[in-house]
């Protein structure tokens, strides 16, 4: 699936020089090629309407990449993986026709792949065909797996089990096999939360000092209720570590202990209390905390015996320590240079993520919300209404619930993401229904899960591309655009930007190093992406003049700005901003250099960045990292600002 990237996470498009001759790729057909440093090898291969195709990538001595275009030239999809290995190529297609694809060279480097065409049929009718089809990828015995299971009124209409659990000893995964469901943790620790109210031992608008009273006395009040509708203003204590050079992903340690320390080092909020919606891992690991003040008993001693013991959730537990043993639970893996490496859960996570369930456990404490044997009808309620903000605006999340619609249907859900396990939980509330998809490969994509949905549950929603709306896309007087169009910086990442534009009678949206997207309105100022599950909104200020957008995307709500322009040449002198810099906040140094006249951002342990011009005294790298220089009076460059996605403002002063 092709997707706008949170900055963290950019899809980079390589430009190649030479064009080799197209060669047609046929089912079943293995090609072994030599790419040259500067080549592009081109296949074609013909499908028809509504396929299914399932292909591989092995890199054998080159780190190669692919793109994907439709019989009209327009690109569909880029693959690329910084590792040696198998890389699986599996897409739906849309349109009938000769479809092209491109492999090059990632680093510039000679050598050989083999590309195969496993696979091209028509995509199933069948649901559960085409779970059988989308999961092939994972249905392997030399990969990490996946698992799927749907319900509906109690009873399993799916259930499957695909791939290894554990590559060294060779377990296939099963249906009752434990696994890192990551953030779909939350909606447990905002139940905890919640049944706590419930019970008169804390009130939602307590304030958090009154049960961590170690922690800082900020300009405004934070409330147990802004840790779990993420509208706190704390910064993401996870950002906060990648940005002082811990490699999470690498089984650097947190210990929980470091999360009260680095909030005690946050100098102000990033923003008051409940004006802006923030996914915020700092604030659930802060209230699965507050649980244990108030229980007087460890958390996962707490959710045991609170809500897994009494659902029967006989396969599911909090893994408090990355080191805490769970009997028979999947192994989570990220494709390395020689192949599958194993990946540590990330320290420090309890509250935030930190559980394992099978898929049957999650369809018990789904069960749960609709005929509760723990809690009541009313907590749940309120864990799946939308939170508002303080200006009126509406969120798309409760308490540790994502609330949306899926072609009218409500759509209740939260995804995970470990370091190498991935979940995602969907409920459809209004029909009794549900269903979840696991894996321990790092590079699943969970948003499959909607995918399934629509194939099990699709006639209990509008007809495709409708979403749920009356209004006539050919209604929109496309003039109107004209207004709108323009280019919007992320508040969270300002070098990363969205780029609006009309070109005849149609829309389009692309983003910083991303491919072109059409938009289609389905209001005069809210457009849904095509070929993508994201949305945009555009907002009005005071005296109606359009100065922000919001872009929706997996969840996760993101503000950009309107700016006059980010082209142009740079107009600073680079060497103003040499110099060392230090974080009293993450106790870090960064140094900017000039080399071969690019301006080089060096943390230790991150190593060298090459920083790309943006706007004026702002940078971008690729690694993710936003740097924005700050001035005096006499225009000395004083200090600069870090961001990284959900952690934005962390200064670092220049100290020579």
């Amino acid at each position: 699936m092709i997707k706008i990237a949170i900055p963290v996470s950019i899809i980079l498009l390589s430009i190649c020089d030479d064009l080799s001759a197209q060669k047609l790729l046929t089912e079943g057909m293995l090609i072994e090629e030599t790419l040259g440093a500067t080549d592009t090898v081109v296949y074609q291969f013909d499908v028809g309407p509504d396929h299914f195709v399932l292909g591989e990538l092995n890199q054998i001595s080159v780190n190669a990449s692919m793109r994907l275009l439709d019989p009209n030239d327009q690109l569909l999809e880029t693959r690329e993986h910084p590792a040696r290995g198998p890389m699986v190529l599996s897409f739906e297609n849309i349109d009938e026709g000769r479809h092209t694809l491109e492999v090059f060279s990632q680093t510039g480097e000679t050598g050989s792949f083999e590309l195969s065409l496993n696979s091209v049929q028509p995509l199933a009718s069948d649901p559960s065909a085409l779970v059988n089809q989308l999961m092939a990828p994972y249905d392997r015995m030399d990969s990490p797996g996946a698992v799927v299971s749907v319900w509906q009124n109690g009873a399993v209409l799916f259930s499957k089990a695909y791939g290894m659990a554990n590559l060294t000893y060779g377990i296939p995964f099963e249906l009752d096999t434990p696994t890192n469901i990551g953030s779909t943790s939350k909606q447990f620790t905002a139940f905890a939360i919640m049944l706590l109210n419930d019970r008169g031992q804390l009130s939602l608008d307590d304030d958090i000092r009154k049960h961590l009273p170690e922690l800082p006395e900020f300009e405004h009040l934070i409330t147990v209720r802004n840790l779990i509708n993420h509208t706190s203003g704390l910064r993401e204590f996870l950002n906060l570590f990648i940005m002082a050079g811990r490699q999470l992903w690498n089984g650097d340690h947190i210990d929980r202990k470091e999360l009260i320390a680095i909030v005690q080092r946050q100098p102000a909020l990033q923003n008051p209390p409940n004006t802006e919606w923030n996914y915020n891992n700092t604030a659930f690991g802060l209230a699965a905390m507050i649980v244990e003040r108030i229980s007087e008993m460890p958390f996962h001693k707490f959710m045991q015996d609170n809500v897994f013991d009494p659902l029967e959730m006989t396969r599911s537990q909090v893994r408090p320590s990355a080191e805490h043993i769970v009997p028979n639970r999947s192994v989570g893996y990220l494709l390395g240079a020689d192949g599958f490496e194993e990946k540590k859960d990330l320290g420090g996570a309890v509250g935030a993520g930190g559980i394992y369930a099978s898929v049957g456990d999650l369809q018990r404490w789904s069960e749960n919300y609709r005929n509760p044997v723990v809690g009541n009808a009313k907590i749940f309620e309120e864990m799946m209404t939308s939170f508002v903000l303080d200006d009126g605006e509406k969120t798309d999340y409760g308490y540790g619930l994502m609330i949306k619609e899926q072609r009218g249907l409500k759509r209740v859900e939260h995804g995970g993401a470990d370091v190498a396990h991935r979940s995602q939980l969907v409920l459809y509330p209004e029909i009794n229904a549900g269903l979840t998809v696991q894996s321990n490969h790092a590079n699943f994509d969970s948003s499959v899960a909607y995918r399934l949905g629509a194939a099990f549950f699709g006639e209990h929603m509008d007809p495709e591309n409708s979403e749920g709306s009356d209004f006539d896309p050919d209604s929109y007087d496309l003039e109107n655009f004209d207004e709108l169009a323009g280019k919007y910086a992320l508040d969270a990442a300002p070098s990363f930007v969205l780029d609006f534009t009309r070109s005849g009678d149609s829309l389009f949206t692309q983003a910083t190093d991303q491919i072109k997207l059409e938009i289609i309105p389905t209001s005069d100022l809210t457009f849904r992406l095509t070929r993508v599950e994201a949305s945009v909104e555009f907002h009005r200020n005071e005296d109606g003049t359009v100065d922000s957008v919001t872009l929706e995307q997996a969840g996760q709500l993101q503000r950009a700005t309107r700016i006059s322009s980010v082209d142009g040449p740079e107009s600073t002198d680079p060497d103003d901003f040499q110099g060392t810099y230090f974080s009293e906040e993450i106790e870090t140094f960064y140094r900017v250099r000039v080399e071969d006249g690019s301006l080089i951002l060096n943390q230790l342990r991150l190593g060298d960045m090459e920083l790309r011009f943006t706007i004026k005294d702002t940078y971008s790298a690729v690694s993710g990292l936003t740097v924005s220089f700050e001035r005096d009076r006499n225009d000395q460059v004083v200090a600069l600002y870090l961001a990284n996605g959900r952690t934005r403002n962390v200064r670092f002063e220049k100290v020579r």
